[in-house]
């Protein structure tokens, strides 16, 4: 049976997010009460436009009821983490519309010895369970973040993370385009040799593309610019943007690329290399929930998105709490395709 995702413009369900708990990502109370704010804002900012589920682990329902309010569903299963985007699965559906979910293998984002996933890598499961959808089992270590789809046969991909080390040493790179189209109905893999440099610090998912590179409807594409020479992604995100400029579609259609300007600030408080990216938005109905930074780019980009997606609404909420844990709004939400 032929299964195929949908983009992520296409109408949703609902949107899936996972409460973020006490864990190593964050490192003290004052850092996951600063999470929880940040994770609260965006599943009321999306639960103007669909219904939102957080899956909390035990003991954690009471602290996410009183920052959502009664607007959320809440169920719980044990979990390590809080990024449903990579934990969760990747629903796809037949050529009857029915729905499927793709449970990938996940290992904590390449076996990082930080990293916790014995609770994780069972919750894709858990959740199609909970909404009701046979599993398509992988044996690819992958996560969601990791893959930007079309919808007509187009897929994003970065050779750090599907080729990585941590992931799948014995693959090829054939083998990994060949399960990629099987499990989500893609024919051609675009790929880009890494993620911005930020992502490969600490807590790094070491190259997600959607932090890099999103697709707004097909034969067009976002792409981060860096527009400051002082930053290593001012040479990367020019790269990439050449790269996606030299490529089609699987229809062949040649890409329009649409750079999104980075945010102006460069450096975090501890002096790193930030990945602060707005590639990092959510689509849901209606609604367009856009990262920002408090910095003056915030709105630059939200009027871009406001031309590209008229008929949405754009939705900026500070995602600096949920960069500091090592991604962004895509990274914690996760779409489930109307019926």
């Amino acid at each position: 049976m032929t299964y195929r995702m949908p983009p992520e413009w296409a109408p949703h369900e609902r949107t899936w997010m996972a409460w973020p708990g006490p864990n190593p990502t964050f490192t003290n109370d004052e850092e996951l009460a600063e999470a929880r704010a940040a994770w609260a804002s965006v599943a009321r900012a999306v639960s103007r436009f669909e219904p939102v589920t957080m899956v909390h682990g035990p003991g954690q329902g009471d602290s996410a009821r009183a920052l959502l309010g009664d607007g959320v569903e809440l169920i719980e299963r044990e979990l390590d983490d809080a990024w449903m985007r990579d934990i969760g699965p990747t629903f796809v559906k037949d050529a009857q519309g029915r729905l499927a979910a793709v449970d990938w293998v996940f290992n904590g984002w390449g076996a990082q010895d930080w990293a916790r996933w014995e609770h994780d890598s069972k919750i894709a499961r858990h959740v199609a369970d909970a909404a009701g959808v046979p599993v398509l089992s992988s044996a690819l270590v992958n996560e969601g973040g990791a893959i930007h789809v079309d919808g007509e046969g187009t897929v994003l991909l970065t050779d750090t993370v599907q080729l990585g080390a941590g992931r799948n040493p014995e693959w090829t790179r054939e083998q990994v385009e060949a399960e990629i189209h099987a499990k989500l109905g893609t024919t051609k893999a675009i790929w880009l040799p890494h993620g911005l440099t930020g992502d490969y610090g600490m807590y790094g998912t070491q190259g997600h593309v959607d932090i890099v590179a999103a697709f707004a409807r097909p034969g067009t594409v976002l792409v981060h610019s860096q527009q400051d020479p002082a930053h290593p992604d001012y040479v990367r995100s020019k790269m990439y943007g050449e790269i996606l400029r030299a490529q089609t579609d699987a229809q062949g259609r040649p890409l329009e690329v649409i750079d999104i300007p980075a945010p102006t600030v460069l450096k975090d408080e501890e002096g790193d290399w930030v990945d602060y990216s707005y590639i990092n938005h959510y689509l849901c109905n209606g609604g367009v929930v856009l990262c920002a930074f408090d910095d003056p780019n915030d709105e630059v980009a939200a009027e871009i998105f406001r031309r590209l997606f008229p008929d949405r609404t754009v939705t900026l909420v500070d995602a600096r709490p949920i960069f500091a844990g090592g991604g962004g709004i895509h990274c914690i939400t996760q779409q489930q395709p109307a019926v």
